[in-house]
This record gives structure tokens, sequence and C-alpha cells, in this order.
């Protein structure tokens, strides 16, 4: 398997290069330096030999100059060609050293983004890359893989978190109904009026954990799904939203809708996000109160919004009323909520692309302003987050 290695084929592209190039530089200057010097061994002749008598006295090997000169240079270039015959392996054992320096170099952010990967589990995503060096393409990899476990991280943190808090929320009212199914439904002893009471009691237990399912299927559903490329005419949801709301205490309920609203989204999910705010502003306003829903544009952005005259927000809690099972005081009793209905409203304003804002005073009511992009939307300007 190391043979398949990435450092592996990178040894043998760098080495196949270093050894390709310093073998061509050696075959050229071998032939350069023979067609510059036209090399030749000797051509041997012999030649009498007289003393100063005229007297024959032997023979001797003679040559020009110009053949010793070609067999000088016939030498060297036999010379040349057996070192460069002992280099050769010399320069491709080299090469293959070099290849796998510079490789584990090339790859050394890689073994340690894999390291790093290997020590990270599904349920502790705390450790990090962090890779240092240039800003190259391997940091940059490093980066982005920081930033996924990052997000991450924030998912399974939160997942864990929905996870405790409806595991709570279920727990109340399934101790309530068993505790009545044992000691008052299934008591032999017990009163028509006890269970008429615990048959109430059990009523609304179940409603409740009903409304948190569903509240919680809604959640789910927004997190794993997109935003459906739908045209959307903001104001015909508002008033959708407001006819499908059943108004109690004799509360009155006004409309103040702008007309060519329009924007890409999933209408369903923004009725809801609508019908949400009127169900919580109806629930804490006063009797013979009004419930106002309206809609405008104030320059790229859309809003939506809902106020009431009911007692109102401290400060202290305004920033906590779109938090996962955040509630009030004043839920209680048989109108008490999953604590689910806010959150889901800021989950699909956010899935939108927009955000939503809570404006309030104690005792003067509070205003739920929902804002979306529209549909022509042209700059990257945020959203007011003020009062319309």
């Amino acid at each position: 398997m190391r043979f398949r290695s990435i450092r592996f084929r990178l040894t043998v592209v760098y080495s196949t290069l270093l050894f390709a190039i310093a073998g061509l530089t050696l075959a050229i200057t071998y032939f350069a330096v023979e067609q510059a010097t036209s090399p030749q061994p000797i051509t041997e002749r012999t030649a009498k030999v007289y003393n100063d008598n005229r007297q024959y006295v032997g023979t001797m090997t003679v040559a020009d100059v110009s053949q010793i000169e070609s067999a000088v240079n016939y030498n060297t270039l036999q010379n040349l060609r057996k070192y460069t015959l002992i280099a050769l392996p010399a320069l491709f054992a080299a090469s293959l050293g070099i290849g796998w320096v510079l490789s584990g170099r090339v790859l050394r952010p890689v073994g340690a983004i894999a390291r790093t990967a290997r020590d990270i589990q599904a349920t502790d995503l705390t450790r990090r890359i962090r890779l240092r060096g240039p800003r190259d393409e391997l940091r940059d990899l490093a980066d982005t893989i920081d930033s996924m476990l990052d997000r991450l991280d924030d998912a399974f943190r939160q997942q864990r978190q929905l996870i405790d808090d409806a595991s709570h929320e279920l727990r109340s009212p399934l101790a309530i109904i068993r505790t009545h199914l044992d000691a008052t439904l299934t008591a032999p002893d017990a009163t028509a009026e006890e269970r008429g009471r615990a048959v109430a009691i059990v009523d609304r237990a179940t409603t409740r954990m009903s409304r948190l399912v569903e509240d919680l299927l809604a959640t789910a559903r927004r997190d794993s799904s997109s935003v459906p490329d739908a045209d959307v005419d903001l104001g015909a949801v508002a008033r959708e939203a407001g006819e499908e709301s059943v108004p109690a205490r004799s509360i009155t309920l006004r409309y103040d809708l702008a007309a060519d609203l329009r924007l890409i989204g999933d209408a369903d999910a923004l009725r809801r996000a609508a019908g949400n705010l009127l169900s919580n502003a109806m629930r804490l306003a006063p009797a013979s109160s009004t419930v106002t829903i309206a809609t405008g544009r104030a320059g790229s952005w859309l809003w939506l919004s809902v106020t009431d005259q009911g007692p109102g927000i401290a400060p202290d809690d305004l920033p906590k009323v779109f938090d996962r099972f955040w509630r009030g005081g004043n839920g209680t009793g048989s109108e008490r909520r999953t604590g689910l209905g806010l959150a889901i409203v800021r989950q699909i304003a956010e899935s939108h692309g927009g955000q939503v804002a809570a404006f309030s005073e104690v005792g003067a009511g509070s205003t739920f302003v929902l804002w979306l992009p529209a549909a022509d939307r042209t700059d990257e300007s945020p959203p007011p987050l003020s009062l319309p």
C-alpha cells in the first residue's frame, strides 16, 4: 500500500524529472564534445631508425601531430563516457533521495491534517488543525476544514441542547399523566369528580405534548430542508395568517398591509411564522385590546410586524425571547406553551436570509418585526432592525 501513496508517486515524479534533466545534460555534453573534437584512435605506423652514420638500428612507431591530438580527444571522450555511466546511477539514487525529501516537505501539512482528522470523533469536535506556514492552498484547505469543524461542533452542540431540552419538557407531562393514572384513574375508590378532574389534567398534558412534538417536527424540518424557490406576496401571507388565527377574550385584530411586497421563499413557513407571532400576541394581550399585523418596505427589505397591548417584556428578558424553550412568566396553566414558537419564527426568518427583532416596554405592549429580503433586492445592506 505504501507504493500507492501520494508521497511515493511524488517521489517517482520528482526523481524522474531530476534524473531526466541530469541525463539529458550529460548526453548533450558528451555529444557536444564529440562533435567539437572529432576524436580518433592513433593509426600506428612503423619507421626505420638510423644512427648518425646512416646505419640501421631498428624500427619505431610514429604518428602525425594531428593524429596525436585526435587520440588525446579520443581518450578524453572515452573517460567522459566512462564517468557518465558511473554518474548516472549515482544521479538516479540522489534524485530518489531528493524527491523523497521534497515530497515529504510538501505533504507534511497533509500529514498534520490527517492526524488531526483521525483524532477527531463525532462526540469530540474540539480539536482543530490550525496549520501554520505560508498562506498557500494547503493552508486554505486546513482553514476550510477548521471552519467546517466549527460549524459541525455548533450544530452538534445545538442538537444535544435541543434533545436535552425536549427530554426535560416531555418529562413533566409524562410524569403528570403517570401520576394521575396511578393515583386516580386506576383507583377503584376514586370519585367521579376526581376522575373528571384527572381526565382534564391528563388532557392538558397530552395537548401540551402534542404541541411540543409538532413544534419539534417543524424545527427539524426547517433545519434539514432548504427554502423552496417560490414567489411570495408578504401581504397575502399576513392576511391568511390573520384569518387562520382565533382571537380570544374580545380581542380585535387590525390589518395594516401594504401592497406588492414580493419575496422569494416558502409561503407556508412564512405563514406559520406570522401565525406564531399572532398566537403569542393574542395569548398575552388583555381583553378588549387590539392586536395589529402590518407589512411594509424599507429600502430593499420587507417587514412584517405584530403589535399587542400586553404586559410587555422586561429588558433583561428581551434578548432571550427567541431562544428555544424559553418562556416568560405569563404562560401558565392551560395556556402554557412549549417555548418553541418564537424560536421557530427566528429559524424561518434566518432560513430566508432575514432576521427577527423584538421591541417592548413593560406595561406598554410588544412589537415583533420580521425582516425579509425583497425579491428585487440589489444591495447587501443589512436590515434596519428598528421599529418600522
